[in-house]
């Protein structure tokens, strides 16, 4: 039974991506905005649903090693994973919106994340109301200002919607990613806790990927369509909402405070989160200015692979 969920919720995972890929190239025509604005809202916001719902209910019934671990997890995930995948199968032009405000905000979260747990091991629910205030700050500064042109390497393949259908795939999209994610991590985390694994571990590797699955569809399925403009977008968004939406709203709902079972998130997972942060901009600038390619893929995924190799020993 859980290999069965395992197989639907990612088949879930993949539909949606790309429902949610059409939606959000469709409003962008609609609206006339950038579609990396598009990706680093729309798209982002429905891929970091299950990390929202995946926190929120375990740090409802006490698991905030599940919780936060999930949140720090993922980011590792997506940009160890998820964009090292991406770069692997298409080189990425990056725009310069990406070292003037996504980056800087992308790591201004999580140093601010880090600020608020790493004494007291807690976030309280001001600390979440500061995080997801944050959000809504960045949002309106995006859409206000950030209006520059994303080259579109393929124009005429963009398909302009009439509204009822963008909101058709925003919702048949959102639904079948979190749907998908419940299953793929049910099952994962069945199999996890029948191997005795702890909840921290958990937290970090399975859910953590599995909650990732969302971006990593959306992301390939944009790189194959050529729509990279959403791709990167996407993955730089995700890691945001997922520090200032997933952890603002569960704190702000209970506090989450780490147990001293589950610190190993504070004294190690936490740095390799930032080290993986940081490690995009020497990336996008060296050896060639403003581009991934498969090169830098390679170097993110081994890291990746020497990060889960650390976690699980």
């Amino acid at each position: 039974m859980d290999a069965l969920y395992l197989v639907l919720g990612l088949a879930l995972l993949i539909y949606g991506g790309n429902w949610l890929l059409k939606a959000a190239v469709g409003l962008s025509l609609q609206l006339n905005i950038p579609k990396i604005v598009i990706g680093m809202t729309v798209v982002s916001f429905a891929t970091s649903a299950p990390e929202l719902i995946v926190s929120i209910k375990a740090a409802m019934v006490g698991a905030t090693g599940l919780a936060v671990g999930n949140v720090i997890g993922s980011n590792i995930a997506n940009i160890g994973l998820v964009l090292g995948i991406t770069v692997v199968l298409a080189t990425i032009d990056v725009e310069k919106s990406f070292y003037k405000t996504d980056w800087p905000i992308m790591m201004f979260s999580s140093i601010l994340f880090v600020a608020f747990i790493i004494f007291d091991h807690t976030i309280q629910s001001y600390e979440g109301a500061i995080l997801f205030g944050l959000l809504i700050v960045f949002l309106i500064y995006l859409l206000k200002f950030q209006k520059q042109a994303v080259v579109d390497e393929i124009p005429e393949d963009d398909e302009a919607l009439p509204h009822y259908k963008i909101a058709l795939y925003l919702t048949l999209g959102g639904v079948a990613l979190w749907a998908g994610s419940e299953l793929l991590v049910t099952g994962a985390v069945s199999l996890a806790k029948a191997m005795g694994v702890s909840e921290r571990i958990i937290g970090i590797t399975v859910v953590s990927i599995g909650t990732s699955i969302p971006e990593l569809s959306a992301s390939v399925v944009a790189v194959l369509k050529k729509e990279k403009a959403i791709s990167l977008g996407n993955l730089i968004g995700s890691n945001m909402f997922n520090i200032l939406a997933v952890l603002g709203i569960t704190a702000m709902i209970t506090p989450i405070h780490i147990k001293t079972k589950d610190l190993g998130l504070l004294q190690t997972d936490i740095y390799w989160m930032l080290g993986f942060s940081l490690l995009i901009l020497p990336l996008v600038f060296f050896p060639k200015k403003l581009r991934l390619n498969w090169k830098d893929g390679l170097v993110l995924l081994c890291l990746y692979g020497l990060f889960i190799y650390k976690t699980i020993q």
